[in-house]
């Protein structure tokens, strides 16, 4: 995978974020917390788990240990959350624009959460973060459904494609 389809994956990523926290922001607190049969207990348990999903592999990618523990829940509503992610994606892109081709293709050792080493191509890492996402979202989707409320726009991969080739017209 080159540098250029990973920006593009990541572009895909937050559009995808963007959507799913737009739903979700409609929730009022109750709902956003109740509790729901999933692999998370809450749609906020579950947004705050690919925050922080997120937030681990950046650290990895920087060296940094990851937190021996982490809180499963820290963030009380969307805007704050919001807040946190905008600032991790900015992170993101500041990380992978210092990589270019060659550096997507590195591989990096890290420490799992369980203590094991690990270690892994960049892109492929990227790319899990990306799927990792993919799969909550739907979860988060199914979530909202459950109760009552209206899901997020589409955030297909395909109508992120159609969307980003429309506005290129």
């Amino acid at each position: 995978m080159t540098h250029e389809e990973l920006r593009t994956l990541l572009d895909y990523h937050y559009w995808a974020r963007d959507r799913i926290l737009a739903a979700a922001g409609r929730l009022t607190a109750e709902q956003y917390t109740r509790r729901l049969e999933s692999s998370f207990p809450s749609v906020r348990a579950t947004l705050c788990h690919i925050y922080l999903a997120d937030l681990i592999w950046y650290r990895r990618w920087q060296g940094l240990p990851t937190p021996a523990s982490v809180a499963a829940e820290p963030y009380e509503d969307i805007p704050a959350l919001r807040r946190a992610w905008e600032e991790l994606e900015t992170h993101y892109r500041a990380y992978l624009d210092s990589l270019g081709d060659e550096g997507v293709r590195r591989t990096l050792s890290y420490t799992l959460l369980s203590g094991a080493a690990g270690s892994s191509v960049i892109w492929q890492m990227m790319q899990h973060v990306v799927n990792h996402a993919s799969y909550h979202r739907g979860q988060v989707t199914t979530m909202l459904r459950q109760l009552g409320a209206e899901p997020p726009e589409t955030v297909d991969l395909m109508a992120f494609y159609r969307e980003r080739q429309s506005a290129a017209l």
